[in-house]
């Protein structure tokens, strides 16, 4: 089984779907793991509702980092902000369905802290935000 979910993050980091950037756009986030040099931006869209309607992002990096974000941006879409804030790391490494070691793991969460960052209209990330 591990190895299908192996193909899913490759094939994501090879060919994201959710790559690119909103011009204009109503969030937008961007930050570093300074362990590995991974960057991630992140732009979204969201509707009066406050539900994201449409979620890019933007960065270089490891396969875990691109992929997480490609998976991430594809499951925020149609989300309220509010459901957004709640994501946990869990749902994370469920989307990405394998086991990380730690330093896997904060390429994987870059994402979901970025994101989380722009929906709470920070001026920085925090690991804080990925528990």
């Amino acid at each position: 089984m591990d190895d299908l979910y192996r193909e899913v993050i490759i094939e994501h980091y090879k060919n994201p779907s959710y790559r690119g950037h909103l011009d204009p756009h109503d969030i937008a986030f961007a930050d570093n793991n300074p362990l590995c040099g991974d960057h991630i931006e992140v732009n979204l869209r969201v509707d009066d509702k406050g539900v994201i309607t449409e979620a890019l992002f933007d960065g270089h990096g490891c396969a875990i980092s691109q992929a997480s974000a490609d998976l991430l941006m594809e499951s925020v879409i149609g989300k309220p902000l509010e459901d957004v804030k709640k994501l946990t790391k869990q749902d994370i490494l469920d989307l990405l369905g394998i086991e990380l070691g730690p330093v896997r793991l904060k390429c994987a969460l870059l994402s979901l802290k970025v994101l989380k960052a722009g929906v709470y209209g920070l001026g920085s990330a925090s690991d804080d935000l990925v528990e």
